[in-house]
């Protein structure tokens, strides 16, 4: 891993000028129930979506919707960025988005069930002021309609 110092000028520069949010509280919510009894989500950064559906583009800070019984196979990556090596997500979107795993834990009963619906977000956002104020609340609030009592977070 380079040290900041390391790194050419301009990418130092954009690295020592990323917007960075402070916020005074975090929101906590103790899990409450055994694994093996929970409605478990899946939402990431990663950019996937369905093929067919809109590929993200730059600052793109809307959601896409992936059916929690799609076929790994028909989920594909369109975020782009010079900053992470896709090669191990076009092998395998398990690797970030575990939806296999999930499944398997649900099957094996280790998992209760899973949300009809998983999101997925692009990440590398740098603004991400609408996903903060609107979008991500908004799957938030969806996920509560859903009744997930976990939401498992991935990155890119």
């Amino acid at each position: 891993m380079p040290r900041l110092e390391d790194l050419p000028d301009a990418a130092r520069q954009g690295m020592l000028n990323f917007p960075a949010f402070d916020h005074d509280d975090a929101p906590f919510a103790p899990f409450t129930k055994p694994l093996a009894e929970a409605k478990t989500a899946l939402v990431t950064t990663a950019g996937l979506h369905l093929r067919g559906d809109a590929p993200f583009s730059s600052g793109d800070e809307s959601y896409r919707v992936i059916p929690s019984a799609a076929r790994a196979a028909d989920i594909i990556q369109s975020h782009m960025s010079i900053g992470f090596d896709r090669t191990g997500i076009m092998r395998d979107v398990n690797v970030t988005f575990p939806i296999d795993r999930l499944r398997e834990l649900v099957e094996r009963g280790d998992a209760g069930s899973l949300t009809e619906r998983f999101y997925s977000f692009m990440g590398a956002q740098r603004s991400p002021r609408r996903i903060e104020s609107e979008t991500g609340p908004e799957v938030g609030r969806l996920l509560l309609e859903e009744g997930a009592d976990a939401a498992l977070l991935t990155p890119t």
